[in-house]
């Protein structure tokens, strides 16, 4: 496995990847209802500051398959997203690119996410305590019934 910065050139290859992890992964937590809206959603405008800025790290194989990829928000200390691939899942890959999200955060502050309810247990397994459920105002117009999480570094 090898890791390097996303950039702006990676958004669709990225965001397709995001999107299937919805409809596999997390229509086990959501109704369909949710996930034909949250999966069909564009990438967001944020994507392209964040990944500008190299707050993106892309996890591969040594044949450059997307394996999984983070995305981290300096300024609000927060991770923005983490995905891997369906099929590897449980190899480590997220543990993986946490490690490398984790190394972005300032250090002085709580590090913070919004989890979708699958992935609050590999969350709390990185050291994140889970706060207050919300629902999460998606862009897609759906609200995401969501978790949110801290943890101090």
């Amino acid at each position: 496995m090898q890791f390097r910065k996303g950039s702006v050139d990676d958004v669709a290859t990225l965001w397709a990847l995001r999107t299937r992890c919805v409809r596999e992964t997390c229509s086990s937590h959501y109704p369909p209802e949710v996930i034909a809206p949250w999966s069909a959603s564009p990438p967001p405008a944020q994507y392209q500051r964040l990944l500008g800025q190299g707050g993106c790290v892309v996890a591969e194989d040594a044949q450059g398959t997307l394996l999984g990829f983070g995305v981290f928000d300096t300024e609000g200390n927060e991770v923005d997203a983490l995905f891997v691939d369906p099929d590897r899942g449980g190899q480590g890959i997220g543990q993986a690119l946490m490690q490398r999200l984790l190394a972005m955060a300032d250090p002085a502050r709580e590090v913070v996410l919004s989890a979708s309810l699958n992935a609050v247990p590999f969350y709390r397994r990185q050291g994140f305590i889970a706060g207050a459920e919300e629902a999460y105002p998606h862009p897609s117009g759906v609200a995401l019934a969501s978790v949110r999480m801290h943890r101090t570094l």
